[in-house]
């Protein structure tokens, strides 16, 4: 990992403004309809978003008539409809990084602090896939790549969800090289302890001067498969400040996961 110097750049600023009701609502319908185990009335669907009936009946009309929804007129129910199909076939033929790529770009201007996305292999290694670098000076990380998946503060959340016994978790962190390494108590705390907030910090261990803070994109199994890192220089970031980068990359994790591996009906996202 190397330092670099970016020329200073107007920061891009989110919207503030209020949210559309009429649109958050429609959304929150086809959210409880993606996750409905069968098709369901107004009333049922009114109950379960908290939505007004008369509410729920008008939008679920606009969403039927634009295809998005399914009315079965026998049964009065509505399920998800093709109209879909044809939002989503953009989709069809992205890579992973590239439907995240918008979210690291949002988190490296809040937060002005590099964000990498950060795959899970089947070889126990973690690798690079995309970038988001701020405007200000950084670190620099290469696309492709590798770190064991057990390092750095990625590497405590994957430990987290992957609860190894000991004596493995002791055998694996012997070829993990650290500039500063912890103690396996220290490591094996920090790993319980992401895995109850949702992300983990590492400062100063893997490299000095470097702080990283990390929260892991899981599948159904609750599974680590990638993971989303901010990367920065110690000198420059509170611990304060990474813990709310945390706070962030764990918000922006659990909305990836949703997306990308809906849980089964029954389960539930942690």
């Amino acid at each position: 990992m190397k330092t670099e110097n970016t020329a200073d750049e107007p920061q891009a600023k989110r919207s503030s403004g209020k949210d559309v009701g009429a649109v958050v609502n429609a959304i929150q319908i086809l959210r409880h309809l993606a996750n409905a185990e069968s098709a369901e009335g107004v009333a049922a669907i009114a109950r379960a978003t908290g939505i007004s009936p008369s509410t729920t009946f008008n939008i679920l009309r606009t969403l039927s008539n634009e295809q998005l929804t399914s009315f079965d007129n026998e049964a009065k129910t509505y399920r998800l409809g093709l109209g879909l199909s044809e939002l989503a076939v953009s989709f069809v033929g992205r890579s992973y990084a590239d439907l995240i790529q918008p979210e690291l770009e949002r988190l490296s201007t809040t937060h002005q602090i590099l964000i990498t996305l950060w795959q899970v292999t089947d070889d126990a290694h973690i690798r690079v896939i995309a970038v988001s670098a701020p405007s200000v000076a950084h670190v620099n990380v290469a696309l492709g790549s590798r770190l064991p998946e057990l390092v750095g503060a990625a590497g405590r959340c994957i430990s987290g969800l992957r609860q190894l016994p000991d004596d493995e978790l002791r055998r694996r962190l012997t070829r993990v090289r650290w500039e500063n390494p912890p103690s396996f108590e220290a490591y094996r705390n920090d790993a319980a302890t992401a895995l109850e907030l949702g992300w983990a910090i590492d400062q100063d261990h893997l490299y000095r001067g470097v702080s990283m803070v990390a929260s892991a994109i899981t599948d159904h199994d609750r599974q680590p498969r990638f993971v989303i890192s901010g990367i920065g220089i110690s000198a420059q970031h509170e611990r304060a400040e990474l813990e709310q980068v945390g706070a962030s990359l764990h918000e922006a994790a659990r909305f990836i996961s949703r997306s990308l591996f809906p849980q089964r009906p029954g389960t539930r996202q942690e």
